[in-house]
């Protein structure tokens, strides 16, 4: 099997899984809570995105990808690392410009994952991947498609709202 066929099964498996969990136990719980505490739990999982700075290391070792694809896919993950962290800290204080900067977030975010995914498979990035970086494709990027999701729902999705409409 090749390499990229592996990583795309992979990648389809994590995606279904994490869709699975998202659905069955995440979103329900999330529904129940309050804004600040829902919200935080899917922007934890992208607090981590630095990870995405082992791409220099990899390049060292054979993962075979352009600098500058790899300076956008790193510096596009730590940015999204940053902001998901000060979303962090202003939902814990109770900031009113925490809802702002959460679709901050979301927009750079959805920006950056889809422009490391088309990056990546410009640039065949499945064909050279191996251990974190393979993990990280095929296992962390799907996670953090379905956790931006999530936010995103949980934005939208706003019971606080919806009582002062009705009010």
């Amino acid at each position: 099997m090749s390499l990229t066929a592996a990583g795309l099964i992979a990648t389809a498996i994590s995606f279904l899984a994490f869709i699975l969990l998202a659905i069955w136990y995440v979103a329900p719980w999330m529904r129940r809570q309050p804004l600040a505490i829902a919200l935080s739990v899917p922007l934890w999982v992208h607090a981590f995105r630095f990870v995405a700075l082992q791409i220099f290391s990899a390049q060292h070792f054979g993962f075979r990808i352009s600098d500058a694809a790899a300076n956008e896919i790193a510096w596009g993950d730590v940015a999204g690392a940053a902001l998901a962290l000060i979303a962090l800290f202003l939902l814990h204080r109770g900031s009113r410009a925490a809802v702002l900067v959460v679709w901050i977030f979301v927009v750079e975010s959805a920006l950056d994952l889809l422009n490391a995914t088309v990056t990546g498979i410009r640039e065949g990035a499945l064909e050279t991947a191996f251990a974190v970086t393979w993990l990280i494709l095929n296992m962390y990027a799907p996670l953090l498609w379905v956790t931006l999701a999530l936010v995103v729902w949980r934005l939208v999705w706003s019971p606080e709202r919806r009582r002062s409409v009705k009010e």
